[in-house]
């Protein structure tokens, strides 16, 4: 049985290796804050909402039959937690049967299955009435394939049939095995031989045909050791496919315990972006080909659950565009709008809805991210070199059809030098059809581009009021020489005065 609720043709391989910039993805988009909220307090969801998350699709197809699914959670989220709960149920019946395991010996092995498998039948028969009660309720090819298979493969006589070999296999009649003398009159050739089944006539009738038999003495451990020995190998070949027949169970609850996790998790982010107010919507995935990039009120979901307030959404209209330069003030929303957009596609490869009103973006080959990091505490390397060695890494690994967003890169060094290497990197990366989504206050940088008039680039600017009120909003901008930094420095010290020394100090730091 195949649960196949995150890929039509397989199963969730749980040990698919990460990407090799997964651990900037998370520290950069603040990814964490996106995990505990879809954990809600679950360890293993948080860990496959992460794996799932990080390992996105790159087909628009894939990404829609995920999204299908992700529509029936959302319209049926009792049923799929119960599913869930029932997965979770199976896998951990194996804990339950636990007192068995410090022996390995053929009895005992029959011993521990027969109870896992007892644990197991009565959740599979739980399950199989759950896909007959709600299967005409959900319409995604995946829940649809999952609840037919359920319902042909666990039907009544299989369910009948498995209680009769569970019942079998306990023995309580004793087990029949025959056995050959081999050399040196050893038994040779065990066989686990069926009971013959004695009618109510024959059980009632004494006499019967000619048997022998013997009595082992309740202090003869030596005898009653030799009998076990005999029964072990008798059942050995019984006890190994029983083993297996479990196993076989508990690896499909496995995978459908992983692969549910990853809804569950979706369900819990949307229940609690719900609660706050935001909106969220299924975007609508294109060929990688085509860099389309429209959405309407696009907010960052994380900051969602740092602020006591509803995050200010932004429209953009980037069809066509390769370069995305965003510019304007201090504190003006520019790197919470950069977020938003690495999340909204992060959330759009696998399969989910998107922090948005409406979206329609081309699914990214990849995903890379260049922000500005802290000193290096070692000193072992200047920022400068960082940055360097890490944009090499990116050049070293980033495909044509992917997405780079860069967070004030080059800006440790003054800025013509910073200014110079971000215009090679940016006019490579869009050279080798990568689109670029850049935060910079590099002047030099922004209105050179700007300048060049280029068919592919888009400008975008924080929005200020004439009182210096941020509205957090990016509109389609020219670059401006300055980010207003004396807004900042007479926000934190409250100053009304002429700033224009400190002001140009802060503006220039």
């Amino acid at each position: 049985m195949k649960a196949r609720l995150l890929h039509r043709e397989r199963d969730l391989d749980l040990q698919q290796p990460l990407p090799a910039n997964a651990e900037a993805l998370v520290r950069d988009l603040e990814l964490s804050t996106l995990f505990d909220a879809m954990a809600a307090g679950d360890g293993y969801v948080r860990a496959i909402a992460e794996r799932v998350l990080l390992l996105g699709l790159d087909e628009p197809a894939a990404i829609r039959y995920r999204q299908a699914i992700l529509r029936d959670c959302l319209e049926q989220p009792a049923v799929v937690r119960e599913l869930y709960a029932l997965a979770v149920e199976a896998v951990e019946s194996k804990q339950k049967a636990r007192h068995f395991w410090f022996r390995d010996s053929p009895d005992q092995l029959l011993q521990k299955s027969l109870r896992v498998l007892e644990l197991l039948t009565d959740v599979l028969k739980r399950l199989r009435a759950l896909a007959d009660e709600h299967a005409a309720a959900f319409g995604s090819d995946g829940f649809r394939r999952l609840f037919a298979m359920l319902q042909r493969d666990l039907d009544d006589e299989y369910l009948r049939t498995v209680d009769d070999h569970r019942r079998e296999l306990e023995f309580r009649r004793g087990a029949l095995i025959s056995a050959r003398l081999g050399r040196g009159n050893r038994g040779t050739d065990y066989v686990l031989r069926k009971p013959h089944e004695r009618s109510l006539l024959e059980r009632l009738t004494p006499g019967g045909p000619p048997s022998y038999s013997f009595t082992i003495p309740a202090r003869d451990e030596h005898g009653i050791q030799s009998v076990n020995a005999l029964r072990n190998r008798g059942i050995n070949l019984a006890a190994n496919a029983l083993a297996q027949s479990v196993d076989h169970i508990l690896s499909f609850f496995d995978l459908l315990r992983a692969e549910l996790a990853f809804y569950l998790g979706c369900l819990n982010l949307h229940e609690q972006l719900e609660e706050r107010g935001q909106p969220t919507c299924f975007p609508v995935p294109l060929d990688g080909s085509e860099t389309a990039f429209v959405v309407r009120g696009l907010y960052d979901a994380s900051l969602v659950f740092h602020l006591g307030s509803r995050v200010v959404g932004n429209d953009l209209d980037a069809d066509g565009k390769r370069l995305v330069m965003i510019t304007g003030a201090n504190q003006g929303g520019k790197s919470t709008f950069l977020r938003s957009v690495g999340l909204a596609q992060l959330m759009l490869r696998a399969g989910m809805f998107a922090p948005a009103q409406r979206m329609q973006a081309s699914v990214c080959s990849g995903l890379f991210t260049h922000f500005r990091r802290e000193e290096d505490a070692t000193m072992t390397s200047g920022k400068l070199d960082e940055e360097l060695a890490r944009m090499s890494e990116i050049a070293d690994t980033i495909k044509p059809g992917a997405l780079l967003l860069c967070n004030e890169s080059f800006s440790s060094t003054n800025e013509r030098e910073g200014s110079e290497i971000a215009r090679q990197v940016v006019r490579a990366m869009i050279e080798s059809d990568v689109t670029v989504f850049f935060v910079t206050h590099l002047f030099d940088l922004a209105s050179s581009l700007y300048e060049q008039r280029l068919p592919t680039g888009l400008f975008l600017r924080a929005e200020r009021t004439p009182d210096g009120v941020r509205t957090f909003r990016l509109l389609p901008n020219e670059p401006l020489p300055t980010s207003y930094g004396e807004d900042s420095y007479r926000r934190i010290f409250g100053l009304a005065d002429d700033t224009s020394g400190v002001a140009a100090v802060a503006e220039g730091s």
